[in-house]
């Protein structure tokens, strides 16, 4: 007796949303946009690797959050024409854990492993040898039964993704032979990503409706993302449906994201760092507790961005204001010799 399904219209908002998601994603070297420096690499590297018929040496992708790392492997595994698992560090709790993911790896196969500098010591000890020599050496059986047993692995690629390239231990970091440091977009780059993904959201946008988005995305694709879906709500409501720079710009005032890209979150982390300590210096734990975000938070979402744009310094004391920052709070009366 054949069962009927029923799919409930959350579930189908999901998988839409889902697939808005991923038709946002290029998938190919040539319509992921930005990033020039990497992709020219990799695509010597990866028409290298076809022309051996050898699986693609390991890559890692470092850099701040929200700048494509995962969009990167996807389109990596579509030109290499490999299939690929995804994963995180945090999900790999223990060694057998990361051993079911290899052995579902096909030859030539791709495993990507997200905040790979959270998995745990032990499981990353037991990539050395998966990584040099395709195999690991697992325990099996207890007490007096327990034995190793040699399991051997099919040719594979691994993708490591990182906020924090420092915090991997030098031997797992060595045995990448593909480095990746993902930079900031330019405002240009930006501007292309957000037409393109109002074209796939079919949403009306012109030139300097998308420039103004693009200026305050914080460098970042996946915050410009985000922001268009937010600006063409507005529109909608507010406007004409079409997103044009006022429409744009009075979205993005609503949001409090300003002319530099600063959410409300940076301004309270300048203006404590400004009102509070004269501009420094002062502990980043220090700083965490008084506008109440973790220091993770702080040191991932939104340092990286203050120190690209040069608003804040680190030094061996703690965290400085520069004089930029005075000046985009209009705060330069409290500045000190």
């Amino acid at each position: 007796m054949e069962e009927n399904q029923h799919v409930t219209s959350d579930q189908l908002l999901n998988e839409n949303e889902y697939s808005l998601e991923r038709s946002l994603r290029p998938q190919t070297l040539a319509d992921y946009l930005g990033q020039g420096k990497i992709k020219k690499e990799l695509a010597i590297y990866i028409e290298a690797a076809r022309l051996r018929e050898e699986a693609l040496d390991h890559v890692l992708l470092y850099g701040p959050p929200g700048l494509g790392k995962t969009t990167m492997a996807m389109v990596i595994a579509n030109e290499m024409d490999a299939d690929i698992r995804t994963t995180s560090g945090p999900a790999i709790e223990k060694p057998g854990d990361l051993v079911a993911l290899l052995n579902d790896l096909e030859p030539g196969g791709i495993l990507f492993i997200d905040e790979i500098h959270r998995m745990p010591r032990i499981a990353e000890e037991m990539l050395y040898s998966a990584m040099e020599d395709f195999y690991v050496d697992i325990i099996i059986g207890q007490g007096d039964t327990a034995h190793p047993v040699h399991f051997p692995l099919p040719p594979f690629t691994l993708i490591g993704a990182t906020t924090r390239a420092g915090s991997l231990s030098a031997p797992l970091r060595d045995r990448f032979g593909i480095l990746a440091h993902m930079e900031y977009y330019h405002k240009d780059e930006l501007k292309d990503i957000v037409l393109r993904s109002a074209s796939v959201l079919q949403t009306d946008i012109n030139t300097k409706g998308a420039y103004e988005i693009a200026r305050r995305s914080r460098g970042t694709p996946r915050i410009a993302n985000r922001l268009l879906k937010r600006v063409r709500d507005y529109a909608e409501v507010k406007g004409e449906g079409v997103v044009t720079e006022p429409i744009a710009a009075l979205a993005l005032d609503l949001l409090r994201v300003d002319h530099e890209g600063l959410d409300i979150v940076d301004q309270k982390f300048l203006s404590t760092l400004i009102k509070l300590y004269n501009g420094g210096p002062v502990g980043l734990n220090t700083l965490s507790a008084n506008i109440g975000e973790e220091v993770d938070t702080i040191e991932d979402m939104v340092e990286p961005y203050l120190l690209q744009e040069g608003f804040i310094q680190r030094t061996s004391r703690g965290r400085m204001a520069t004089a930029k920052a005075y000046e985009h709070l209009e705060l330069a009366h409290l500045m000190t010799d």
